[in-house]
């Protein structure tokens, strides 16, 4: 398999309102902000779930008639080869979370290197498991904000764990489900075909409000490349998944 960067020494505004039929945010560029101390929910555990399923032909036909809606001389063109259903590539997306701790620890918890992390002790986050197939209920992640005033930023990705850069074949979502109020969704569904690895939502305390703010930067690299883009500072080496036998 594919290999990966991680991590060398393990220790190491404007807010949008719940949709009535989902009972969600939906953040995008134009509503990027939302602020969990003031809809009260800065306390007990967060959930961040990361979905994902492989897009079907008829995803890539609705798009290409709608182009051919606003460009008619495609028609004559010659059309496109695209795989088809199980043809596919499956896409195996890890879920991670770089963090840095109010006394400057810094860190990552993800599914590379079995670096899970801890609910109930620094860094307060959790990751539940690897998902690497896609399934209904993805891959979670718990922080816990009974400790938000230990906890300076967090930033949540996703990456790709294989050599193929799928991000245009697969419907990602990261749903974060706060103790109160309606959960939050941001939808990686911006086309970057050769992009590996995607910061998704920065989690910031700042003068004591919790602030989620919606990032979507792709990367063509690894967890390396996003952390020189938000300045961590973390030493990174290759990384491997084991083999599931």
């Amino acid at each position: 398999m594919g290999f990966f960067d991680g991590l060398r020494g393990a220790s190491a505004a404007n807010f949008d309102s719940g949709e009535a039929a989902t009972g969600s945010i939906q953040m995008s560029a134009r509503h990027h902000t939302v602020s969990l101390t003031k809809q009260g929910a800065a306390t007990g555990n967060l959930r961040v779930n990361l979905t994902w399923r492989m897009r079907t032909s008829d995803d890539f036909d609705t798009t290409q008639r709608a182009s051919l809606f606003r460009h008619p001389f495609k028609a004559l063109k010659p059309p496109e080869v695209l795989g088809h259903g199980q043809s596919m590539v499956n896409v195996d997306l890890d879920l991670g979370c770089l963090y840095e701790l109010a006394d400057g620890t810094k860190g990552v918890v993800q599914p590379l290197g079995n670096l899970l992390g801890d609910v109930n002790a620094p860094p307060y986050i959790k990751l539940s498991g690897d998902d690497r197939f896609g399934s209904a209920s993805g891959e979670t992640m718990y922080v816990n904000l009974d400790h938000r005033d230990q906890i300076k930023r967090l930033l949540v990705f996703v990456y790709i764990y294989d050599q193929t850069p799928a991000f245009d074949r697969t419907h990602a979502i990261v749903t974060l489900y706060p103790s109160n109020g309606p959960r939050i969704e941001i939808g990686l569904d911006e086309r970057h075909p050769q992009a590996r690895s995607c910061a998704v939502v920065m989690i910031e305390n700042v003068k004591d409000e919790l602030l989620v703010r919606r990032e979507v930067k792709f990367v063509y690299g690894f967890q390396g490349e996003l952390d020189r883009l938000y300045g961590w500072g973390l030493q990174w080496g290759r990384g491997y998944k084991t083999v599931d036998r």
